[in-house]
């Protein structure tokens, strides 16, 4: 049977705007405002310009060895192709997985790996067979192995390497279940634990017909869930996720090459090491599944098991998120983690206000912790004031980072937690969520001999590596913090180094001291490469890489921060790219690209992003390709929306409004842009802010919104970070509706939205409803359904035809630059 040929859908109102310029591909359509075209294009090519830098070479990407003795640089495969997409795929219980592999639809694939060894400089090529692609580079905790995953059209298989040698071999008769949870619990150097096909399972359930209804019953209950995709919906469903969602555990000798069966198959969603490896922390999925929320969310019983399977304790169940409070948590234990020490600990978090943030008490959660060898009762170990939403064990197990987070002011808080109760907890840090200058960093860890991950501890101190936000833009650093006084030293920040400044990042350090440390350098014209610093002030360097620009005809482009204010005040900012041909004086039509985010205050919504001296590339569907076309950019344009979190929304209209107006201001100020050919733009949430725009203002010639949401009574449970239901602000989420005001939406609109998107609150429907809503009252409108696409474009077709669309639009609506 002959392929059928996949193209994108295309809907669309023909423009009844003077001077507009007809579309390269198809022929233009009647010039008649009621004249509808619905048509399947072929896939379209943008400019040769925008093909040269979409098929360009990726930057690569580095991972250090745990022994920190060896550097593998690897290549990815930048773009999938529609075809790969169209593989038979199942969407059951919110994932999207192969059938025939049980593992996730999309894996990121390895081109190439190389391994270079430190210590002499020695480069080795990996040699990847062909026959599947190859994803999930893995090292041993000792640094001699390396582990990769190849997935073919029957199995994912697994692979492992030797480092001294760069050999490569297959682990015979493994068929790897990543379906769920595609780690890999290492028990030493040289075996580890993970999850397999069952050998014995048979086939997948079929069925000829339904055999009844799909009903589903609410009495009285209060359960307020998020819209979401692929959920199951009938017994079949169930009967189907539960065969696939099975797996068993097994032991694997990585040296002799052995696989070996512990316990029984299982719905097993998580495994992990407890300690030394001779105990296993293990969760495994509970039937009857629910229809309302994604297997994440489905009920767990969590076990410890010894590494031969056998049970030791049954820890209880993790409950069904089903009928929980807006914003809320299920009641009783509802995240395990496993001590990395060899003291065998477990620990769990659970709420003390019924899960409900509603409820007025004066602490949120506590953490249990549960010893070995696990007979005795568990014991409360700490409080939070707020919902801990994160927990990190140090080295050694005796202490631990604990994170919460005040969803009502948006405020996070760290405090460092001796495990033993030896000493108060100390805070550490505390800041909005949003307060970039203030970010304290976040801790590096790394793999202990016994396969397990903890923050790094050296004499005493952690080590912190941060973003290092500024009014002058980002300057990363590293920070040395002393557990017992919790005082901080600047180790290393990045700046000028001659007459260039560098964006320059920590990756890791290699000695206890900090004299040695390997980062990321870049500048502008210049891409990343890996740096070793040692010496006086970490002022010598050797290049570790020699990663070439695989774009040189970008170095023309010209970038600048600038910063405003709009008309209360509050400061803006957007990144200003000029394209290469741009001659000093021209005013040339402009894309907008922008993303709303909220802020409880105007200081920290000020504040300022990004650096200028990071190297300038792109690729994609970013909307700095069309740069190539010769249009102005201003990416990244700031949209605040200030105010208290409960009611921010309710101005939400009126300060895009400001911040758009602003924007233009300061582009026909700079004499850049012609304020009367401005289109605007945004993904998802941006999205939803372009329709908005043009629905409420005049102030742009057209826009482009793409995979976003337009009808907020379709998301009656909050979105975004709007906490009230619809019933309890209808007035805000029908305003904040784009689709209400369809009949007075009459700038042209591009819409452009993959028809298999997942994510929640931007179904395709969203689209589908905006543009029939638009034509169905007059508005000028083209809508654009990429087959197999998600909430992000992958498949290089759809990311070409993607550009294709904005390049012609913008031609169409303000003209040739």
């Amino acid at each position: 049977m002959s392929t059928p040929v996949l193209r994108p859908l295309v809907l669309a109102l023909s423009l009844s705007i003077a001077g507009a310029q007809a579309w390269a591909q198809p022929p233009a359509q009647p010039a008649s405002a009621a004249a509808e075209a619905s048509s399947s294009l072929a896939y379209q090519q943008p400019s040769a310009a925008m093909r040269a830098v979409l098929d360009a070479k990726a930057l690569p990407q580095t991972q250090l060895s745990p022994d920190q003795r060896t550097l593998a640089t690897l290549e990815l495969r930048r773009y999938r192709s529609v075809a790969e997409l169209a593989r038979p795929v199942l969407k059951l219980g919110g994932l999207r997985f192969d059938p025939a592999t049980d593992s996730p639809q999309l894996t990121a694939q390895i081109d190439s790996l190389t391994l270079k060894n430190l210590a002499d400089g020695s480069e080795r090529r990996v040699e990847l067979p062909a026959g599947g692609a190859f994803h999930q580079l893995r090292f041993s905790p000792d640094g001699q192995r390396f582990l990769l995953n190849r997935r073919t059209d029957q199995a994912v298989e697994l692979w492992v390497g030797d480092v001294g040698t760069g050999q490569l071999r297959p682990i015979p008769k493994l068929r790897l279940h990543t379906m769920l949870d595609a780690h890999v619990v290492w028990l030493n150097a040289h075996e580890l634990v993970t999850l397999a096909v069952p050998a014995r399972r048979g086939p997948a359930p079929s069925f000829a017909a339904p055999s009844g209804p799909a009903v589903q019953e609410s009495m009285g209950k209060v359960s307020p869930e998020y819209t979401l995709q692929d959920l199951l919906s009938n017994p079949q469903d169930e009967a189907v996720f539960a065969h696939h969602a099975q797996s068993q555990m097994v032991r694997v000798d990585l040296a002799r090459g052995g696989v070996r069966e512990i316990g029984e198959p299982g719905l097993y969603a998580e495994i992990s090491a407890v300690g030394t490896g001779q105990v296993l922390l293990v969760e495994r999925l509970l039937q009857p599944f629910s229809y309302r929320v994604r297997w994440n969310d489905f009920a767990r019983e969590v076990e410890l098991r010894d590494a031969s399977g056998k049970l030791i304790k049954s820890l209880g169940r993790i409950k069904l998120k089903e009928g929980v409070p807006v914003e809320g948590v299920i009641t009783g234990p509802r995240q395990f983690w496993a001590s990395p020490a060899a003291d065998g600990a477990v620990y769990w978090v659970e709420a003390l206000d019924g899960g409900d943030l509603r409820n007025k008490v004066s602490h949120r959660d506590r953490l249990m912790r549960l010893d070995a060898p696990y007979q005795g009762e568990p014991r409360e170990v700490h409080r939070t004031a707020q919902r801990l939403t994160g927990f990190a064990m140090l080295e050694g197990g005796r202490q631990a980072l604990v994170t919460d987070f005040d969803r009502g002011r948006l405020w996070i808080t760290q405090d460092l937690l001796s495990l033993g109760g030896e000493a108060a907890p100390r805070r550490l840090a505390e800041r909005s969520m949003r307060d970039r200058y203030r970010d304290p960093g976040m801790p590096l860890t790394r793999m202990q001999p016994n396969g397990r991950v903890a923050v790094r501890v050296d004499g005493g101190s952690i080590w912190l590596v941060g973003a290092g936000a500024s009014a002058e833009g980002e300057k990363p650093f590293l920070d040395r913090l002393n557990l017992a006084d919790a005082k901080t030293t600047r180790v290393f920040q990045s700046g000028r180094d001659g007459d260039k400044t560098w964006f320059e990042r920590p990756l890791a350090v290699l000695d206890a001291q900090g004299s040695r440390i390997l980062t990321q350098r870049e500048s502008f014209t210049e891409p990343a490469n890996v740096m070793l610093r040692s010496g006086a002030a970490l002022g010598e360097m050797k290049a570790l890489t020699a990663v070439k620009d695989p774009t040189p005809q970008l170095r023309n482009i010209r970038r600048e921060l600038v910063r405003f204010k709009r008309q209360d005040g509050v400061e803006l900012s957007f990144w200003l790219y000029l394209p290469p041909d741009y001659k000093a004086g021209e005013r040339r039509p402009a894309f907008v690209w922008a993303y709303p985010l909220e802020y409880t205050d105007a200081a920290t919504a000020s504040q300022v992003s990004g650096a200028a001296n990071r190297f300038n590339t792109f690729g994609g569907s970013s909307p700095l390709m069309l740069l190539l076309d010769g249009y102005v950019v201003l990416m990244d344009a700031t949209m605040p929306v200030v105010g208290d979190p409960k009611t921010v929304n309710d101005s939400f209209i009126a300060q895009i409004t400001a911040n758009a107006q602003a924007i233009i201001d300061k582009a026909d100020e700079l004499g850049v842009a012609d304020r009367h050919r401005m289109v605007v733009g945004g993904h998802s949430y941006g999205a939803f802010m372009t329709a908005n725009l043009l629905a409420h203002t005049d102030l742009f010639k057209a826009g482009i919104a793409r995979s976003g949401a337009y009808n907020r009574t379709l998301t009656p449970f909050g979105f975004q970070s709007e906490r009230r239901t619809y019933w309890e602000a209808q007035d805000v989420y029908l305003r904040l509706s784009p689709f209400n005001y369809a009949d007075k939406l009459k700038e042209p609109l591009l819409l452009i939205h993959g028809d298999s998107d997942n994510n929640p609150g931007t179904f395709p429907l969203q689209s589908q409803r905006l543009y029939q809503a638009l034509a169905g009252t007059g508005g000028n409108v083209r809508y654009v359904s990429l087959p197999f696409e998600s909430h992000g474009y992958s498949a290089r077709e759809s990311i070409g035809h993607t550009l294709w669309e904005m390049s012609e639009w913008m031609k169409r609506q303000v003209g040739a630059p």
